[in-house]
């Protein structure tokens, strides 16, 4: 049993230099670790949402899996995954976003959601908003309603929030 307080922030581990040199990832393998920190965070996440009517909870690979199956779970909503291009097994909908160089592309199963049906979309980081932005419009693609965007981390410094103009986020830890 933990006996002093539950910190979040400084359970994150910074790795340098990865996934490519001047990056400092991240790494959230060290919370998640430790049951009484994984218990928090996802209870603080699903407080903060259970009264708001989540139908589904949408996660985005790879670790926002991670966050996104308990918080269903939590919220007695559906889950519902985000991949990668051709990693989903039936018929899709896609969005293509930037990156720093080049493209990607995430995939949503065509009948995932029902028009109307409340989502909240769930990450393990903000960092500048393209991979999120991709996920709200696969969501609004298949008519669903966004009730919130939540992330484990942000990254303030690199503005990802004011890309995401008129949604409700909810962050745990800032940087």
């Amino acid at each position: 049993m933990r006996k002093k307080p539950l910190n979040l922030k400084y359970s994150i581990r910074d790795i340098p230099d990865f996934p490519k040199k001047g990056i400092i990832f991240k790494d959230i393998t060290t919370l998640l670790g430790q049951g009484d920190l994984f218990h928090h965070a996802i209870d603080q996440i699903a407080s903060y949402y259970q009264n708001k009517g989540i139908q589904k909870v949408i996660a985005i690979e790879s670790r926002g899996f991670i966050m996104g199956a308990p918080l269903a779970y939590k919220l007695k909503a559906g889950f519902v995954p985000i991949r990668k291009k051709g990693k989903l097994p039936y018929k899709t909908v896609s969005a293509t976003y930037q990156l720093e160089y080049g493209t990607d592309t995430l995939e949503i199963h065509e009948d995932a959601l029902a028009p109307d049906e409340k989502v909240l979309i769930i990450d393990d980081l903000l960092a500048t908003g393209g991979t999120i932005g991709a996920a709200i419009e696969l969501v609004k693609k298949l008519g669903g309603k966004i009730a919130g965007l939540a992330f484990l981390i942000e990254l303030g410094f690199l503005n990802g929030r004011k890309n995401l103009k008129n949604q409700d986020i909810f962050t745990l830890v800032k940087y």
